[in-house]
């Protein structure tokens, strides 16, 4: 009988404890230079959205020549108030030569891990030399993946943090404190990113929001915007991203759903993997201002299940459940047969 290996919740959560979650991004972020080198090799496409008043349920799927793999997302930033997550996921692996599933997994942990990857991903090509100050405007679920995922790649070391929510501060106050951060509970997002090299905006409600104004921002920083990620979602000051260089994933799925949707439609951006490939240059110095107006992509999700799966075989294959999800009768064209004999 042919077994499709399986990770749930608890297991991931043991698995990134073990590892150390701080390693864990920094590994990760190195799987996603890897596979942003191959850029050109992957089946790539926007994801399919269902939106409704209350949020948005994704597909996200992309392959190579062997392996075949999507997300299930949703977006709902109304949940917290109802006791439910903002954002969960599910993901799954499968072998592209018959179409078997591989891997299955929760991605909930894991998408919190492979954003904050994928940030440090592009904070490598694209912050200013010598950061150690990182501004934080929200305070949910992701922002202690991103100060670990930041303080992996860039050393960064003092943290400005602004949320509406003072719960939500205090909690990741408390977080990073006990992670060994300088924390700076800030009045609001202008004072969050006074000083700050490094600026996220990482908020949830579902509008054209302005959490970040032109005014506040000055000097080279990088903004690593990743809020914005669905139609009518954006949470910059447009006159912050007509004056900056904008690096994307995919533009076809960001001219939808990112920071640029309120930009013209010609509006010149970079995409990420010719930065990695060396086909187009990165910050081009220290006083100019970069938005990374990434809205999370699915070779980012692929990239974070085969890393996960072999890491897991490898070094914790006991927390590695085996699920029989793969009709297997005797005869392949006698399917019939599983339930005769049932």
């Amino acid at each position: 009988m042919t077994t499709v290996p399986y990770l749930d919740v608890a297991a991931t959560a043991r698995w990134v404890a073990r590892r150390g979650p701080e390693a864990a991004i920094a590994a990760l972020t190195d799987a996603l230079d890897r596979d942003f080198a191959r850029w050109p090799e992957l089946d790539k496409r926007p994801r399919i959205a269902s939106h409704s008043p209350e949020g948005v349920i994704e597909l996200m799927p992309t392959s190579d020549a062997q392996t075949y793999g999507f997300k299930l997302v949703n977006g709902h930033p109304l949940n917290p108030a109802n006791g439910f997550q903002t954002v969960t996921a599910i993901g799954m692996l499968a072998d592209v030569g018959n179409g078997y599933p591989t891997f299955l997994a929760e991605m909930t942990l894991l998408t919190a891990l492979r954003t904050a990857a994928t940030s440090a991903l592009a904070a490598r090509y694209l912050a200013p030399a010598n950061s150690r100050t990182l501004a934080l405007i929200g305070c949910g679920s992701q922002a202690e993946f991103q100060a670990l995922g930041m303080r992996a790649e860039l050393g960064i070391e003092t943290l400005r943090v602004f949320d509406v929510d003072r719960d939500a501060m205090e909690k990741l106050a408390k977080h990073a404190k006990a992670l060994g951060f300088d924390v700076v509970l800030a009045d609001d997002a202008a004072d969050a990113v006074r000083g700050a090299d490094v600026i996220t905006t990482c908020t949830a409600d579902k509008q054209n929001a302005t959490v970040l104004h032109d005014a506040d921002v000055t000097g080279g920083v990088f903004i690593n915007a990743i809020g914005g990620d669905c139609p009518g979602k954006t949470e910059l000051d447009p006159a912050i991203v007509a004056r900056a260089s904008v690096f994307v994933e995919l533009p076809e799925q960001t001219r939808i759903e990112g920071e640029i949707q309120r930009q013209a439609a010609d509006f010149p951006v970079t995409e990420l993997w010719q930065v990695v490939t060396g086909a187009a240059q990165g910050r081009r110095s220290q006083d100019e201002l970069v938005v990374w107006d990434s809205v999370g992509f699915a070779v980012e999700d692929w990239t974070a299940l085969k890393f996960v799966l072999e890491d897991v075989t490898a070094n914790a294959p006991e927390l590695l459940q085996h699920l029989d999800l793969i009709a297997e009768p005797t005869n392949p064209k006698d399917l019939f047969s599983l339930v005769a004999e049932a």
